[in-house]
């Protein structure tokens, strides 16, 4: 994938920051559980070694994929956003037309993003449809699930 992925200042500086932990801190241990559990010699048989291995490759792709993201990112400053509209940085709070509910949604770029906390990449199909929509417009939202509609009750930009 090539697509350009928005993020804050502050989301890229903290992808780069967990990036170098895992370069610098995470993967050298790693490799020394590697390199201890070989010398234990047959690798056929080695639990430690077969783990060490999958841990190794599995924050080997974690890291490729941090770097991927790093370098397809731009920069985006919120306060350059509309704030009469949803757009990137925006907390969104809306109610669900179906079931009367209220929730807010914070719209972050990668390395922001926190479902439990309803810190939502601007690029997922919910964010998406939000995007545009403006206090009192109605967002109609396909979602594997179904359908959501979610009426646009406030929109506001956080600063930091």
């Amino acid at each position: 994938m090539t697509d350009p992925i928005p993020m804050t200042r502050a989301g890229y500086d903290k992808l780069k920051a967990e990036l170098q932990h895992l370069e610098t801190v995470e993967l050298p241990k790693v490799l020394d559980r590697l390199a201890k559990a070989r010398a234990e010699g047959d690798l056929s048989e080695n639990a430690e070694y077969q783990f060490s291995q999958e841990s190794r490759l599995l924050l080997e792709a974690r890291i490729r994929d941090y770097r991927d993201r790093l370098a397809r990112a731009y920069l985006v400053d919120s306060a350059q956003m509309p704030r009469d509209q949803v757009a990137f940085g925006a907390v969104v709070r809306v109610k669900d037309l179906d079931t009367g509910e209220e929730e807010e949604f914070s719209l972050v770029g990668a390395g922001e993003d926190d479902p439990n906390a309803n810190k939502i990449l601007i690029t997922c199909p919910l964010a998406q449809g939000l995007v545009g929509k403006r206090v009192g417009e109605v967002a109609e939202i396909q979602v594997p699930a179904g359908l959501l509609r979610f009426e646009i009750l406030q929109i506001r930009y956080e600063e930091g």
